[in-house]
């Protein structure tokens, strides 16, 4: 190590794991099924689910949107609680001084810079104030709910990144493939944030743009898994089909050790949800009850056929190797043997 950097190693062992708050980090693209795996994990003993955390400080802090309990942020007791033992105050929250950190350390241009084994002191500076602030709000939610697992559906793979340099973080990935032409058409789709007072829709993107965003995304948490991380591969198609199994064999990689009674919430097709505090998201999180549970295949009808030859061109490589191309369209080197995805 040259003089005077930081390795990642150095990092994660300056303070001993049983003293760090351990957190399931869900990433991959929007539109992948992050939300209904994050629900589903919600429900299991021992785990707090806290939404996209990554949009919490603008939407919420800032904003004063709802959480997923129907209170807006300011009078959700859950919340309130968490600034109080993260902070003092929510207002003692330096906004400005957050942005301006994830603008030069949290963006998807920064990866490379955050993969490697070492940072330069300034910078490793950066990454650690930034990640404190998640790490802040991790252990109060951990402490408040006396919860063994923290879960953040955030997404961003730039985020994972800065949060593998935390020394208070036992981060564990779960990466949430989905097929890129059903992610492609769903971007295209108008859906209305609930959550938000003045009736904003959710972002769009064009299939190509979808495309790209897929790529990077899903590329950068492979190499995370390269980088020491544990990070566990999950299919969306692997979710709706085999639910239970697929909840049961991701509460190991969580450390949690379950009986099969906790797994009653999950039926054959359905699932029972209760009430939670996720912050951002999609809306799927104010859902309470019984949801069913199939699969979203809209896009094999409705998408036409010139743009699904367009996002199937520009994904090729990582449809490939995630197991979604027929046999004769399948590269010739068989990359799927890196697959991480739950066993069942």
């Amino acid at each position: 190590m040259s003089e005077g950097s930081v390795s990642w190693r150095t990092a994660e062992q300056s303070e001993q794991s049983e003293n760090r708050v351990k957190v399931v980090f869900i990433g991959g693209l929007g539109r992948s099924g992050t939300t209904l795996l994050e629900r589903l994990l919600g429900q299991l003993p021992g785990v707090v689910p806290l939404g996209e955390i990554t949009h919490l400080w603008e939407r919420d802090l800032v904003g004063n949107e709802m959480c997923a309990c129907g209170a807006t942020f300011s009078h959700c007791e859950f919340w309130q609680r968490i600034g109080s033992r993260a902070f003092g105050s929510w207002e003692d929250v330096d906004v400005e001084r957050l942005n301006a950190l994830k603008h030069t350390v949290d963006r998807t241009r920064h990866i490379p810079a955050l993969a490697a084994k070492k940072l330069a002191p300034a910078q490793h500076q950066l990454v650690t104030e930034y990640a404190e602030y998640f790490e802040k709000i991790y252990a109060a939610a951990a402490k408040d709910t006396r919860a063994q697992v923290v879960v953040d559906s955030s997404k961003h793979a730039s985020l994972a990144y800065c949060l593998r340099w935390s020394p208070k973080i036992d981060l564990r990935v779960m990466h949430v493939v989905r097929d890129s032409r059903g992610v492609a058409y769903s971007w295209t789709k108008q859906v209305r944030r609930p959550e938000s007072p003045t009736g904003d829709q959710m972002t769009r993107y064009s299939p190509a743009k979808a495309a790209m965003l897929w790529n990077a995304q899903n590329a950068a948490f492979s190499l995370l898994a390269r980088r020491g991380v544990p990070v566990r591969r999950v299919r969306y198609e692997r979710i709706i089909q085999r639910p239970r199994r697929v909840i049961a064999s991701l509460a190991r990689f969580c450390g949690l050790d379950l009986v099969e009674s906790d797994l009653n919430y999950i039926g054959d097709g359905w699932a029972d949800l209760g009430p939670s505090h996720s912050a951002a998201g999609n809306p799927m999180r104010f859902t309470v009850g019984r949801i069913p549970i199939f699969p979203d295949e809209a896009w094999t009808e409705d998408l036409s056929d010139g743009t699904r030859r367009m996002v199937s061109t520009l994904t090729r490589p990582l449809l490939g190797r995630y197991g979604y191309l027929s046999e004769d369209d399948a590269p010739l080197e068989d990359p799927a043997r890196e697959e991480v995805s739950a066993r069942d």
